[in-house]
């Protein structure tokens, strides 16, 4: 699995270069309410994104 993660990072590098820092800076620092609701924001629709690409639980 951990395969996978790395070949979706590896194959688009401009979103994972914005997912890496996004995903850090939500962790360990406090950003201001409403732009960290933006980062969310983005945070999810990059996760969901990756969620369809990697398809881990196909029926």
């Amino acid at each position: 699995m951990l395969k996978k993660f790395l070949n979706i990072f590896l194959d688009h590098p401009v979103l994972a270069s914005i997912f890496i820092p996004d995903l850090f800076i939500l962790l360990f620092h406090k950003p201001p309410f409403f732009y960290s609701l933006i980062m969310i924001g983005a945070l999810m629709g990059y996760v969901m994104f990756i969620g369809q690409k990697l398809a881990l639980f196909k029926v």
